[in-house]
């Protein structure tokens, strides 16, 4: 193609930007996708499982399959709600506070970066135009049903 459509060059950023993060993540025994679970669990009040699929985007599948090799190498623990004895809470062990500590200077890092090589009105534009393709999308603007 003589022109690259939106969605591709959306695509590749974002395959790159997982690559990257992946590289980064086997340095230390790890993956994206469980940088990510790290990221998005409340390093003091745990976070309900049910909560963290929609939170980050995830199939049930995939996000049983992380939680179970992030069980296994010792950075969750899971735990009977308090409240309710039907849902599950997820909490970070000391390991896990570590390793997110870790995921969260990777982000940053990578943050600090494109920032330093691109100008602030060039990123606002940029964020402008994510969210509104995001709510293009949640919307239903695009295909209606």
């Amino acid at each position: 193609m003589k022109e690259k459509t939106i969605d591709y060059v959306l695509r590749a950023t974002w395959i790159s930007i997982a690559k990257m993060y992946n590289e980064e993540a086997s340095k230390e025994g790890s993956t994206m996708a469980t940088g990510f679970a790290l990221l998005s669990i409340d390093p003091e009040n745990g976070t309900p499982s049910t909560s963290l699929g929609p939170k980050m985007g995830m199939e049930a599948t995939s996000l049983s399959r992380t939680l179970k090799t992030m069980e296994e190498k010792g950075l969750i623990t899971r735990k009977k709600s308090p409240t309710d004895g039907r849902s599950v809470l997820i909490y970070l062990t000391e390991f896990g506070k570590e390793m997110r500590d870790y995921s969260k200077k990777v982000v940053l890092t990578f943050d600090e970066a494109v920032k330093k090589e691109i100008p602030e009105e060039d990123l606002q534009k940029f964020l402008e135009v994510a969210y509104k393709i995001m709510d293009l999308i949640a919307s239903k603007k695009i295909y209606k049903e």
